[in-house]
Parts: C-alpha cells; structure tokens; sequence
C-alpha cells in the first residue's frame, strides 16, 4: 500500500472491486485473467477485490480459494444482496488512492483500463467510466441489449442534462475521498448505483472522464426489463432531488494535479488505513 517509486515518492494505489452473485462457474478463470493482466502490464500498486453479495453457490470457496492461491487478490462476503451496496461497502473502506470496478465476465477489454485510471491518479479528473456507446467504442452488442441501453440513457439526458453516454457500462472508477463524500448522498443499492454516482458527481461540478472501450456482451446475460423500468422511476426521484438543490453535497474534495511518472516499485511497510478499512494489504509491487 505504502509503496514509494525510484525518487522516493509514494506511489498511488487502485483497488479494483469485481462484484459477484452465484459465478462459481467463471471466477477463478476471470480472477485469474485480471490478476495475470495487472502483474504484467499495470504500473501502479494494485489489489482486486472480490465482493460476494449473499451468492448462494460456490463463489465465496472460490473467492476464498483464489486469495490463497493469488498474492493480491482480497474477497469479502456481505449477507444481502445488491451490486450497489458491495462496491459501497468496499469503495468506503478501501485504503487505495482510486477505487474501480468491473464486471465479472471481464466482457470489457482489459486494455482499456490504464487510459481510465490514468487521469484520476495524476490528478487531472475524479470520476472515469467506459462507455460502450461512445462513437469510437467498438461494441459487440445485441439488438435487444443496445435499445435497452440507448433507451435508458435518452431520458437521463433529457431529465438529468446528464453529459455521460452509457449510465451503465459497469467499467468505472473514482478518487476514492471524492466517493467517500458523494457515498452518503447515493440511495440505491443496485443498478441505479453507478447512475447516482455520476449525477452527483455532474451536479457538484466534478470531472467526468470518459474512455470508449472495446466489449463483447455476454450472450447469455439476459436484460431485466422489470428492473429497467424501476430505474426510470429511479430517474424521477433523482430529478425531483435534483430540482430541490439535495444533490449539492458539501465539501467535496477538488482535485490537485500531481502527476506521477511510474517507476520501479519498491515495497515499504504498510500504511495506516481510514477506521474500518481492509487490513489485508498486499498490493502489487
């Protein structure tokens, strides 16, 4: 955590959170991939951390079974569900400087995480997400799935004046003490997690960075219509917040540009962390 380049500097550091629910069947290969990636390509400390939420299959043995077998993977079981409350819980406790998340299935390439971290740790944006409809995203993207997105994201323009194109790609990160100050301000606890986030942060005048990514869909993820339309009523609330002034959150860290060049990483002892935040502290280096 605590890791210090060739000049002495401390190195920022990323925890990225993989949510799960029952994916005893890909995570140990999707875990390994990601891991496999970070150690040969990623010059920043880094930890993945696996986010059981109440799975009722194998996925906690997995998870349990790959933080022994792969020097920096974490997990963490909560007892209810929701894709939302797991990156909450985690993001909220996390020592690392930037906290990120993507999806399991890793259906996102995994080069295009670099380029979405990059300006949150030198300092230049504090929220990044990956947009699949971006005009230069290369997409592999069923007919249903694509109407789906582009008509949950229409009236979040039009309502909200959100300036973000895909809500809910689940590829994102954030300066971590900017989630730490917009956390308590966000409601859901599922879907509409990563579409509060972004409106909070629009609204109190944060940098949004957007990188286009290469995706193929899973096939077999089947789109939940009934929760979709939840989210649109979601959307309301939200506007109705908005138009109230209650997503003005005070005091929220701005940032300060101090770039880093990546260097050699030399490991030192570990740093003290926010009370309550993880101990297991093995980081990349």
């Amino acid at each position: 955590m605590n890791e210090t380049n060739a000049g002495g500097v401390r190195q920022r550091s990323v925890e990225i959170v993989v949510p799960v629910y029952n994916e005893a069947h890909v995570l140990a290969d999707s875990i390994g991939r990601l891991h496999t990636h970070l150690e040969e390509s990623f010059p920043f400390p880094f930890r993945i951390t696996i986010a059981d939420s109440a799975g009722t299959d194998a996925t906690w043995y997995a998870a349990t079974d790959l933080t022994l077998r792969l020097p920096h993977v974490h997990a963490v079981r909560l007892e209810e569900k929701g894709r939302g409350r797991a990156l909450k819980h985690v993001w909220n406790r996390s020592g690392a400087d930037v906290v990120a998340c993507m999806d399991v299935d890793l259906s996102t390439s995994l080069e295009a995480f670099l380029p979405l971290v990059a300006p949150l740790l030198s300092g230049h944006s504090d929220l990044a997400v990956g947009s699949r409809l971006h005009r230069q995203a290369a997409a592999v993207r069923g007919a249903k799935r694509k109407f789906v997105s582009r008509s949950y994201n229409l009236p979040l323009k039009a309502g909200l004046g959100a300036r973000f194109s895909d809500a809910q790609c689940g590829f994102k990160a954030v300066r971590a003490d900017v989630f730490r100050a917009l956390a308590p301000h966000i409601e859901d606890t599922a879907w509409f997690f990563d579409t509060e986030l972004l409106v909070l942060a629009q609204r109190n005048g944060l940098r949004v960075h957007e990188v286009p990514v290469d995706r193929t869909d899973d096939p077999d993820s089947r789109v939940d219509i009934v929760r979709t339309a939840v989210d649109d009523l979601k959307g309301r609330r939200m506007l109705r917040s908005t138009l109230t002034g209650r997503t003005r959150v005070p005091a929220v860290p701005r940032r300060t540009s101090t770039p880093q060049v990546p260097a050699a990483r030399v490991t030192t002892p570990a740093a003290v962390l926010p009370t309550g935040a993880n101990t297991h502290l093995e980081y990349a280096s």
